[in-house]
């Protein structure tokens, strides 16, 4: 993260999950930020994405640090569990399992962006990151099926990017970008990796995700990029 100014606070919400256990050694291991701090259901203060209240104190924890808050990664979503698994067809949607996709993948990250965006200093380079997914991509979209976590995903990045439109009028160098990791091999992609496809350990997929933030720059904002810093259709 040469890009960042050094001495700063990196945050990483998810730090319990493969990605941000990753991310939060990665971001200590370089040196870069005088504090990294994680955030999960199980820190203290706790975030619980489905209640804001636990954001609220979470973003104040931060505020208290004194620290310029650099970066802000948010490595949390949800594909399975709690009695749920990917749609194959549509006549598998359920009202509960669209409004627990929702909740978690898109209500909670706007959440965050509402209470961190503010907390970005109004000099130098800062970055709030989420992970998306390229199955949340409409453009891409040629298989169909997996309907609550690809209708998540691509409101998401509709929030990200018009997140993006407001942050910069009041922080111009400051990015909020989505970004999709690929296939890792953590609990969340567990059982639903096809054939052929790539899977990377949590470190790398860590190390190449933060290094994409590294190269991007403010006129890129808003935008939908892979871990190679590709971007994305829409």
């Amino acid at each position: 993260m040469n890009s960042i100014s050094s001495g700063g606070l990196a945050v990483v919400i998810g730090a319990s999950g493969g990605i941000g256990e990753a991310l939060m050694e990665t971001l200590t291991a370089s040196g870069v930020f005088a504090g990294v701090t994680g955030f999960s259901r199980a820190s203290e203060p706790d975030i619980d994405l489905i209640d804001e209240q636990t954001i609220i104190r979470a973003a104040g924890a931060v505020r208290q640090t004194g620290l310029d808050l650099r970066l802000v990664f948010d490595a949390t979503g949800f594909l399975h569990g709690s009695g749920f698994q990917p749609e194959k067809t549509l006549a598998a949607v359920t009202p509960a399992h669209m409004a627990h996709a929702f909740a978690v993948n898109a209500i909670g990250p706007a959440l965050l962006m509402k209470h961190f965006l503010p907390l970005l200093p109004k000099q130098g380079k800062s970055v709030f990151a989420t992970l998306s997914a390229k199955v949340g991509s409409i453009g891409d979209n040629a298989l169909g099926g997996w309907y609550s976590y690809r209708a998540s995903k691509a409101a998401l990045n509709q929030l990200v990017h018009t997140a993006a439109i407001g942050l910069s009028r009041k922080k111009p160098e400051a990015l909020c970008v989505a970004l999709h990791p690929g296939t890792v091999d953590t609990g969340l992609s567990s059982g639903f990796a096809k054939s052929g496809l790539t899977v990377r350990a949590p470190q790398e997929t860590a190390a190449l995700l933060l290094s994409v933030l590294d190269r991007l720059g403010s006129s890129q904002s808003g935008g939908f990029f892979d871990y190679e810093a590709n971007a994305l259709p829409w």
